[in-house]
């Protein structure tokens, strides 16, 4: 059985994303053969692709390495997000399917249901679903490749506030998905830029600690961390 290098990749992702590999930290071919169970092979095919990415970066005598953002680039990321969402809602209007709706109806009542219960600890996923839906219905691969890695880059740089009143938040998610109900991709881009912009504030840069920590970093296990093979063909 041979695991895909997009599953060892997504793996790694997570775990930089996430904190268990530091930034500036080393990515040795081994190590991670050994966390993930597969071979280096894999291995070597996602730290190129995480590279493309910018998330790991090759240094003299040092090899494969976490990359180490600079606050200009994390600052980017959140002006290229205002830009592309918009053209994602805007494109979902005109391309979303009765399938993309019903989901995005659906993650819109689940929300507003949470928010009238109190029950916010779900509220964060619901709406990374909501945006993840809403790209997908853009019906284009590229753009929903480029806000998939946004997201990724995004929640890796930046710790999220919750929002003083969630409730404003998924009216906003509902207005939004009205607009692509209709198809009116004017309405749809500018209620997702006013979105972006509300959302943007509560984005507090994840700064390293004396140690050079990120805070809430996890440390690396020492066992392993097979990766997800569903669906692989032996």
């Amino acid at each position: 059985m041979r695991i895909p290098a997009h599953s060892v990749c997504t793996a790694i992702r997570d775990d930089i994303v996430s904190g268990v590999f530091e930034r500036g930290s080393r990515l040795t071919e081994e190590v991670l053969a050994r966390r993930y169970g597969v071979s280096r092979v894999p291995v070597r095919e996602a730290l190129r692709t995480l590279e493309s990415e910018g998330f790991v970066v090759t240094r003299r005598h040092a090899g494969a390495c976490v990359a180490e953002p600079t606050e200009q680039e994390a600052a980017d990321l959140l002006e290229i997000r205002m830009l592309l969402e918009p053209l994602g809602a805007a494109r979902a209007a005109q391309r979303r399917t009765d399938a993309h709706l019903k989901v995005l109806r659906g993650l819109v009542r689940l929300g507003q249901e949470r928010v009238r219960r109190g029950e916010g600890e779900d509220l964060r996923s619901l709406g990374g679903w909501f945006h993840e839906t809403l790209a997908q219905a853009s019906g284009s691969p590229a753009l929903i490749a480029l806000l998939t890695q946004l997201r990724h880059k995004i929640t890796w740089m930046y710790a999220v506030e919750q929002p003083a009143r969630p409730a404003d938040s998924w009216a906003e998610h509902g207005a939004l998905v009205d607009a692509v109900a209709r198809r009116d991709g004017e309405r749809a881009r500018m209620l997702a830029a006013q979105h972006a912009e509300r959302a943007t504030a509560a984005h507090r840069l994840r700064r390293p600690d004396r140690t050079g920590h990120t805070a809430a970093a996890a440390r690396v296990r020492t066992s392993q961390h097979p990766v997800n093979i569903a669906g692989v063909r032996h």
